[in-house]
């Protein structure tokens, strides 16, 4: 016999969060996921976009990373100034330049 439970939705994405936390403080401990200091984390919110911090970050020049996923250095600067938002498939090839997902190459609304 199998057994229900109802939750409320506020009760379920209790849960969720919960769970998500775990799975991240894991990730954490193991090495899998990357943190930052607390400088880093001010350098982050004060970059104009994320992928500015991050090539920063990974030490890379804007010719660099503009060369190894095939645009110009000029276009690559406009979308790391927000002026322009290039297609997912560049997102795609700027998150695996600098080894990240590409999510976090997304701005928070």
């Amino acid at each position: 016999m199998n057994e229900t439970v109802t939750l409320t939705r506020t009760a379920y994405e209790a849960l969720v969060d919960a769970r998500d936390a775990a799975v991240a403080l894991r990730d954490v401990a193991r090495g899998a996921t990357e943190t930052l200091t607390e400088a880093e984390l001010d350098a982050f919110l004060a970059a104009p976009t994320p992928l500015a911090f991050w090539r920063r970050h990974r030490g890379l020049t804007q010719a660099a990373l503009a060369e190894a996923v095939g645009i110009s250095q000029p276009y690559l600067a406009q979308i790391e100034g927000g002026q322009r938002t290039g297609d997912v498939r560049l997102h795609a090839r700027l998150a695996k330049a600098l080894r990240l997902r590409m999510e976090d190459l997304l701005e928070e609304e």
